[in-house]
């Protein structure tokens, strides 16, 4: 609003002038926004198809990771299975273990 504030102020302030803008802006908006529409539309989409491709990246991204973390607490636990069956247990003069 300021610039049409500014433009009114510029052109005289009058009553008349800012009937004019609005019947200037009424009679034009019919073509300008059409084009306008033309020329954002495909920017829209573009964008939107960037944010859908960066947010299946993170996906696959985020699966990655967790199959990673899976693969790691599966070897560790393979590996502590393997630590507790070469040591052997303590056992009583019997043979049988203590627990």
């Amino acid at each position: 609003m300021a610039l049409l504030d500014d433009l009114r102020d510029g052109l005289g302030g009058s009553i008349a002038t800012g009937l004019a803008i609005g019947v200037g802006a009424t009679i034009l908006s019919p073509v300008v926004i059409p084009i306008a529409a033309n020329v954002v539309k495909p920017l829209a989409k573009a964008a939107i198809k960037s944010g859908i491709l960066i947010y299946e990246k993170g996906r696959e991204l985020v699966a990655e990771a967790g199959e990673m973390v899976e693969d790691i607490i599966a070897e560790a636990k393979a590996e502590l299975s393997e630590t507790s069956q070469k040591t052997s247990p303590i056992v009583n003069a019997k043979g049988e273990p203590i627990h």
